[in-house]
């Protein structure tokens, strides 16, 4: 594409990586129609190209960049040309990812391993490279992409929530290390509920049936409309829907409840009703060249809004809460003390 003409009223420079499909193609629609520059990361340039045309027609300017974000080289190489391209990075946004549907106890090393690579390695790479261009000028949002797995762990996709979990750990250092720099550079994360994106159609699975989202499930464009606010105004973290608060809160307070509640409900909950079909492709090691979409599978239950809670604000109202319980729990157990009977000291 060509360079942006002298004079030209520059545009937003936004990076978006897994573009190609679901939350990462709605955040790209997004973007576009706030006239953005929209830089579109993927493994398939077939789907890409879609997408461009997509933001394209909303009034946005794409570049497409088909690449995997395991190779961090690649990702590093994109940067730059996207500066040369496009201009200044505004908004690094780092949201692709790879899971796998089964009990640890049938996954190959291999498997688990390129789930971390695609999953936790492609926000490092991608938050390096970022990095590397937005220090030169102390500026910039980079916006993660996470999700109530982030804080709670469920079965059948130890991989993926490991990679989660990592991902938080790792905004968290470099959180305290852009604070003791000083940096203007913004660090912000979306933690999402379960969305109706294609992923589940896609996914390399071990279950019998296909896999689904555990209910209940939001629209895309629920998730787009939070990160791109999230952009305009970086939280500390952002937690989407009250099944997010819920599940981070829950799991905060009463670890282990939580752990026989999922491992009682999480099996039926993420298969749907139906076998897997013989010979299905899944995008693990390579893209699905099949029709890239927004949606998945599941539009008839996916909601299309939901609040948007700020951390802050749902910790202090958990700890006023906890310490109310604690209270109650104190007064109970001193009155329960003094009423026991002890043996007398000879």
């Amino acid at each position: 594409m060509a360079r942006r003409r002298s004079g030209e009223a520059r545009r937003e420079v936004v990076v978006i990586t897994g573009a190609s499909a679901g939350v990462g193609r709605a955040v790209a629609h997004r973007f576009a129609r706030s006239g953005a520059a929209v830089a579109l990361i993927a493994r398939d340039q077939a789907a890409l190209e879609e997408t461009k045309a997509e933001v394209d027609a909303e009034g946005g300017l794409a570049m497409v960049l088909p690449l995997d974000l395991a190779d961090s080289d690649a990702v590093f190489a994109a940067a730059r040309d996207i500066e040369e391209e496009l201009g200044p990075i505004d908004v690094w946004i780092n949201n692709a990812m790879a899971t796998i549907f089964s009990p640890l106890s049938e996954i190959r090393p291999e498997e688990f391993r390129r789930v971390t690579e695609t999953t936790y390695l492609g926000y490092v790479h991608g938050t390096m490279a970022a990095l590397q261009h937005m220090r030169r000028r102390n500026r910039g949002v980079i916006v993660q992409v996470g999700s109530a797995l982030s804080y709670r762990g469920i079965p059948l996709q130890s991989a993926y929530c490991g990679a989660k979990h990592a991902i938080r750990g790792f905004t968290d250092s470099l959180r305290c290390e852009l604070i003791h720099e000083r940096s203007r550079i913004k660090l912000t994360t979306v933690h999402l509920p379960a969305v109706n994106t294609p992923q589940f159609d896609w996914a390399r699975t071990h279950l019998a049936n296909e896999p689904r989202p555990v209910a209940p499930v939001f629209q895309p464009e629920v998730a787009a409309e939070a990160i791109f606010d999230a952009s305009r105004n970086p939280r500390r973290e952002v937690w989407l829907g009250t099944s997010t608060a819920q599940v981070i809160l829950g799991n905060a307070l009463a670890p282990w409840l939580l752990d026989r509640y999922l491992a009682r409900v999480c099996y039926e909950g993420q298969q749907r009703q139906r076998q897997l079909p013989r010979g299905r492709a899944d995008n693990l090691f390579h893209p699905v060249h099949e029709p890239h979409s927004t949606h998945g599978s599941f539009d008839k239950e996916a909601s299309s809004s939901a609040l948007a809670f700020s951390e802050n604000t749902l910790r202090i109202a958990a700890a006023v809460a906890g310490l109310g319980a604690a209270m109650i729990v104190g007064v109970l157990a001193r009155g329960a003390l003094s009423a026991r009977s002890f043996p007398r000291r000879r």
